[in-house]
């Protein structure tokens, strides 16, 4: 069973089920209306807390900061719906068919605290039991972290309760990335030098060589004017070949890019107005 100082401590704190997994966050606790002793907790689950749903509080443990509860997320995600700061017998026996709960039903108020009223067994004869919403008394200690934590019922002042959006981020697989390599096939054009050969004529005076002159008119008329001997002549032509050869290495690194994004997100609270009757005075003529 919790402790008062515990009931205190877990209100506004994250609640965690038999598996450990998170059920929501705590809002308030329902009290036995004899006892004080907690017997349900009213806690916000869904998107953005928009859900709220009543857990049982009896077994709940209070350790390293954490609200402890026997129960299972499902159960806690299909409980019935609940609304109001009381609970009726026919609500809390609703809310134990459904937690597989037997024996007891509690008269319970709205917020833990400690109150005298009716005793906590179920009436033979079925008698209705009226939850009266308790509020706990703040130790000096706790003053500063205590929450939803309303004055004594007897000043005539209520809580005024919202909700505010937690945004957090959490990490996602994105896409998948690889590297694929492929051929293309383009058109380079190179300017290439080539060399030729040609022919030339180059006379030397006969006088220079002391050659004879007429020598040429002599001999055969068909080998006249005719060299003994034929030149060859060569040119150069470009060759073209293709080699492979290794250009850059290609690896694949990831780095963080920061960004800023926007959500919305709708959030709920209370307002505070004064409702008046109007007394109708009499006529004392």
């Amino acid at each position: 069973m919790l402790s008062q100082r515990e009931v205190t401590a877990a209100i506004g704190t994250t609640a965690y089920g038999a598996d450990g997994d998170k059920l929501g966050t705590v809002e308030h606790f329902f009290v036995d209306d004899r006892t004080g002793e907690p017997t349900w907790v009213a806690v916000a689950t869904g998107l953005f807390g928009t859900r709220h749903s009543i857990v049982p509080a009896g077994d709940a443990s209070w350790a390293d900061g954490q609200l402890r509860l026997p129960v299972s997320a499902d159960a806690v995600k299909n409980a019935p719906a609940m609304s109001g700061d009381h609970l009726d017998p026919g609500e809390e026996a609703e809310l134990r068919r459904h937690y597989g709960l037997t024996g007891t039903t509690t008269a319970t108020g709205d917020r833990a605290g400690i109150a005298d009223s009716p005793s906590t067994t179920e009436p033979a004869t079925g008698s209705d039991t009226v939850a009266v919403p308790v509020t706990p008394p703040v130790p000096a200690a706790d003053a500063g972290t205590a929450r939803h934590a309303a004055p004594d019922d007897g000043d005539g002042a209520m809580t005024r309760s919202e909700e505010r959006l937690q945004v957090g981020t959490e990490r996602v697989a994105d896409r998948r990335v690889r590297v694929v390599k492929y051929v293309v096939t383009e058109e380079v054009q190179v300017t290439v030098p080539i060399r030729r050969e040609e022919i030339r004529i180059e006379e030397i005076p006969l006088d220079a060589e002391g050659g004879v002159h007429g020598e040429s008119l002599r001999g055969d008329a068909s080998t006249a004017g005719v060299l003994p001997e034929e030149i060859v002549l060569h040119t150069e032509r470009p060759v073209i070949t293709v080699e492979v050869v290794p250009v850059e290495r290609v690896r694949l690194r990831t780095e963080l890019v920061q960004g800023q994004e926007t959500v919305s997100g709708q959030v709920r609270r209370e307002q505070v107005v004064v409702d008046e009757d109007r007394v109708a005075s009499r006529d004392t003529r």
